[in-house]
C-alpha cells in the first residue's frame, strides 16, 4: 500500500498569469491545490511531500487551510526552484525510502485515474499514467509526449515525433528515480523526463492507461479555461441529478 505522495509545487507558473502564486490560484473559488490535496487523501495517501521554491512563505500559509484532516502534509523548500522539476523531485530524496507517488499540484485529475494509477502500479518500476485520446488535449505543442510498446515506456520528450500517448503528470515511483536523476544531471540540472527517459532505456518504466478518464494540466490562461468550462459542466450535470 502505497501512503507517501509528492507534489511539485515550487515554480513560479508565470505562463498562467495569475496574481497569486499558481498553486493558490483560484478555480472555481477553490486553489489549484486544494483540488490535488483532496484527490490525494480520497486515495488513501496519508503522508505528502510538498516541494515548494517561489513565494514559498505565501505558499504555505495559504496550503496549510486546505489541508484534509487526515493528511500529513511536510513542506520541503527546493532553493533551486527556477531549475527543472527533475531538482524538485530530487529535494525529495532524503525523505523517501519506499515507492510514492508523484503528482503537481497544478495537474487536476477524475479520482478514477489516482486510483487506478495506484491500484496498477508496480512498486518495482517507474510508472506512468498516459493518455491515449491524443485529439482530446488541449495544447499538444506543449504536452510531453510518450511512445510505448505494449505497457513498456520507450520514449519520451516535448519534441518526439512518434507518440501515442501524452504524459499526464501523475506517476508511482520506485525509491531509485532519485538516482536516476542524479545520474542524468546536466550542469546541476535535469528534468523528471530525463530520469524517465534514463528509465525506461533500462526498461524501468511503465504506462498506465486512463482510458475515458479526464485530466488537465492548468500551464496556461488557454489550459485554464479548459478546465474550467468541464468543472461547470460537471457541476450542471450534479445538480441536474439532484433534481
Amino acid at each position: 500500500m502505497i501512503s507517501d505522495a509528492v507534489v511539485l509545487m515550487a515554480g513560479r507558473g508565470a505562463r498562467l498569469g495569475a496574481s497569486a502564486p499558481k498553486p493558490l490560484a483560484q478555480l472555481f473559488g477553490r486553489p489549484l491545490l486544494a483540488y490535488t490535496l483532496d484527490a490525494l487523501a480520497r486515495a488513501g495517501i496519508k503522508r505528502v511531500y510538498a516541494i515548494v521554491g517561489f513565494q514559498k512563505n505565501l505558499v504555505i500559509a495559504g496550503a496549510k487551510s486546505l489541508i484534509p484532516g487526515d493528511l500529513d502534509v511536510r513542506f520541503i523548500e527546493n532553493p533551486e526552484w527556477q531549475k527543472q522539476n527533475g531538482v524538485s523531485v530530487l529535494a525529495a530524496a532524503q525523505h523517501i525510502a519506499s515507492p510514492f507517488l508523484l503528482t503537481m499540484s497544478d495537474h487536476l485529475f477524475d479520482q478514477t485515474i489516482v486510483d487506478l494509477t495506484l491500484g496498477n502500479a508496480a512498486p518495482d518500476q517507474l510508472n506512468l499514467a498516459v493518455d491515449r485520446k491524443i485529439d482530446s488535449i488541449v495544447d499538444l505543442d506543449d504536452a510531453t509526449k510518450v511512445e510505448t510498446r505494449g505497457d513498456r515506456i520507450v520514449a519520451i520528450g516535448k519534441q518526439l515525433e512518434h507518440y501515442d500517448a501524452i504524459d499526464t503528470g501523475l506517476f508511482v515511483c520506485p525509491p531509485d528515480i532519485f538516482t536516476y536523476l542524479e545520474r542524468v544531471k546536466r550542469d546541476g540540472d535535469c528534468s523528471l523526463s530525463d530520469g524517465v527517459r534514463a528509465m525506461a532505456e533500462d526498461g524501468k518504466a511503465r504506462a498506465i492507461g486512463i482510458g475515458d478518464a479526464w485530466w488537465q494540466d492548468v500551464d496556461t490562461p488557454q489550459m485554464f479555461t479548459a478546465a474550467e468550462r468541464k468543472l461547470a459542466a460537471r457541476l450542471r450535470e450534479r445538480d441536474s441529478a439532484k433534481n
